[in-house]
């Protein structure tokens, strides 16, 4: 059904009710582009999801002028934040984060620093980012065990 519901009746195979469907496909947003402007699509490489964006004073002063997604992207940069985190807050594709992060990167609107390589790949940063979480205490206050 429309609603995203199981029609009466249906096979019994079904799993059961379905969410609505999201009202606008990721190839509406990005116009079909998998790939951003022409620096991401030159290199031949996409922005890893660690990657920083924060909003320009530009792209602050732009906002009325923006689509909707690309509006959310530059608000929710005012302070900087990852695609990963962008995409995760905004429900919105991780691929249509990217590409419109590089259009607003071509625009003047979003500052992008991707994170070197060399650092990213280092064993002992995902120690000190294991040990930091096992360092957080659980709902019952209890820290977790370590290796």
């Amino acid at each position: 059904m429309a609603d995203g519901r199981t029609p009466h009746g249906a096979g019994e195979d079904d799993v059961g009710p379905v969410g609505p469907a999201p009202a606008v496909r990721p190839f509406l947003v990005t116009a079909g582009r998998v790939a951003g402007g022409a620096g991401e699509a030159s290199s031949g490489r996409t922005m890893p999801v660690e990657t920083q964006l924060v909003a320009t004073t530009g792209g602050l002063a732009a906002l009325h002028r923006l689509s909707f997604e690309q509006h959310d992207i530059v608000a929710a940069c005012r302070i900087p934040q990852s695609i990963a985190e962008i995409a995760a807050r905004l429900r919105l594709h991780l691929n249509v984060v990217r590409v419109l992060a590089e259009d607003l990167r071509t625009a003047g609107q979003l500052s992008v620093h991707v994170p070197d390589s060399g650092v990213t790949h280092d064993a002992s940063v995902l120690r000190r980012v294991i040990d930091g979480l096992r360092a957080i205490p659980d709902s019952r206050r209890v820290l977790r065990d370590t290796d």
